[in-house]
């Protein structure tokens, strides 16, 4: 039997960020292992038209909740739903509501973040911070409260190599720069953005710091973890291998890669590539609701959930698996969705140049114009490449995470523990789970059908062949140009036609001699 299984029997949990990605692994898994807990509630507002209870029945009618309804008919009885906006002082939760949480609650997952590199700051700083303090505050008028699990970034102190499993100080007190927001325009904040910032590469990496700098300060008595995941992608094993539905981390550049509009990216190749299953991260985070909750550690631990130090993939590896993979399974339709036609086709260290990508699609633009259809690609790769440039920070770097309460609380769980709730990335093939992720970009996210494979073949050779010959064209104009201005490499020229030549007639008369 399962203890963290069975501890969660029965238990009144809160979950933040319900409707993203990891929240709904982390919903499914509970549900899953634990189908005999009390309820869960979930923080959602209105989207889309959708009501609230409506976003939960989608949420429950996807591929991702198969299981969960088999082993837990009843699960919707289960998923409590409550209006809630976290951009809103109190989440704007109606009184009724927030008795009901505050008195029911035993377990707090904190979930929800803006993971845009480019938000604005005042944004990333109520979301990734603020709303922190106040779910904090929340959590310490919770009597039936056991642990409170704060979920951030193993990238919250990327401006260092080496990261221990401690919290960091940033330059000015997180209630400072709550303090700010409310009072300095737009204007201000832009300006003051990059000096605030610092080292760090955006404003999501700084306003996680800040976030976990909050849980230090007003933790008070309550039970809490901190748990930094990496890169998080698709699932490695559970419920199912390769099920993503979002485009953050590797998924949209896999997606591009696959519809061959991007050709390379600029990337270490030996950099290590740290992804982590986001099924390796939930259950990580169970374990650690379970430990924490159950022998309630003197001080807020922090636990790594990486990869690069247990079982590194660099990128160079990464690249040649994803298309090894494309080789058997490309892409086949171009992306419906309306901001995600881009991604790439292979990773590389070489420097390209934006305008061996922008050209084509202005060109395929002129080429839409002309047959009466709405151009997009020129915005689509637009886009693509300010994506990719924020991306070229993490993907020319290499960090080392310490992992010694993330290897304790393994020690600490039972062999059947390990095996329910099995977060050891020591045992993750790299072949064969990005293998699956591509799949399940393909099955999931793309919603496409694997019969078209072999059309899908074609239409990516067709597009590296266009890349291949646009390229050669804008070789020989810039080596015609040169040719016109530099009597150097008119004499260059001059000295490779003269030797072919030569060449040639040697050959020519050695074939007629032994003739």
């Amino acid at each position: 039997m399962s203890m963290i299984a069975a501890f969660y029997s029965g238990k009144s949990i809160l979950i933040t960020g319900a409707t993203g990605f990891m929240g709904k692994v982390l919903m499914e898994k509970l549900f899953r292992t634990s189908p005999d807990l009390k309820v869960i509630y979930i923080l959602v507002r209105p989207k889309a038209g959708q009501t609230t209870q409506q976003r939960v029945f989608q949420i429950l009618n996807s591929k991702l909740f198969e299981k969960v309804k088999e082993i837990c008919p009843n699960v919707h009885e289960k998923i409590r739903a409550i209006y809630a906006d976290l951009n809103q002082n109190d989440f704007a939760i109606s009184k009724e509501d927030m008795q009901e949480l505050l008195s029911c609650t035993n377990i707090v997952f904190h979930c929800a973040a803006t993971v845009r590199f480019d938000d604005h700051l005042r944004h990333a700083v109520q979301l990734n911070v603020t709303a922190t303090q106040q779910l904090l505050l929340m959590a310490s008028q919770m009597p039936k409260l056991e642990a409170f699990i704060h979920i951030s970034t193993a990238f919250s102190n990327c401006n260092l190599t080496h990261i221990d499993e401690v919290i960091y100080p940033c330059s000015v007190e997180p209630k400072k720069i709550i303090d700010s927001m409310e009072w300095l325009d737009d204007a201000i904040i832009d300006e003051i953005t990059p000096k605030l910032i610092g080292d760090r590469p955006n404003i999501y990496t700084y306003t996680k710091a800040l976030g976990e700098m909050v849980v230090q300060q007003e933790s008070e008595n309550l039970n809490i973890a901190i748990i930094r995941p990496s890169i998080v992608g698709a699932t490695w094993q559970e419920p199912f291998p390769g099920w993503v539905d979002n485009l953050n981390g590797p998924s949209g550049l896999i997606i591009a890669a696959g519809k061959g509009f991007l050709r390379s990216i600029r990337a270490t190749p030996m950099a290590v590539a740290d992804l982590i299953p986001v099924d390796t991260v939930v259950n990580l985070t169970l374990a650690v609701g379970w430990y924490t909750a159950v022998h309630r550690p003197k001080s807020t631990l922090i636990y790594h959930c990486t990869s690069g130090n247990l079982n590194p993939c660099n990128w160079r590896e990464m690249g040649f698996q994803v298309l090894a993979t494309f080789e058997k399974v490309p892409f086949e339709r171009a992306f419906r969705r309306p901001n995600a036609d881009f991604t790439t086709n292979t990773i590389t260290s070489q420097y390209w140049n934006a305008v061996s990508h922008r050209a084509p699609a202005i060109i395929y633009d002129f080429y839409l114009r002309l047959t009466g259809r709405k151009p997009r690609m020129t915005k689509v790769m637009n886009r693509l490449l300010k994506t990719v440039s924020m991306l070229e920070y993490f993907v020319n770097r290499s960090w080392e995470w310490s992992t010694y309460n993330t290897e304790m609380l393994m020690s600490e769980l039972s062999p059947e523990d390990q095996r329910v709730f099995n977060f050891d990335v020591r045992q993750l093939n790299w072949l064969e789970y990005i293998e699956n992720y591509v799949l399940g970009v393909k099955k999931y996210l793309l919603k496409e059908d694997m019969a078209g494979i072999p059309e899908a073949k074609q239409h990516l050779k067709r597009l590296r062949n266009i890349h291949y010959l646009f390229n050669t064209a804008l070789l020989l104009i810039a080596w015609r140009l040169l040719i016109a201005r530099s009597q150097m490499a008119r004499n260059v020229w001059f000295f490779i036609v003269s030797f072919c030549y030569k060449f040639l007639s040697y050959f020519r008369a050695s074939s007629t001699l032994k003739v």
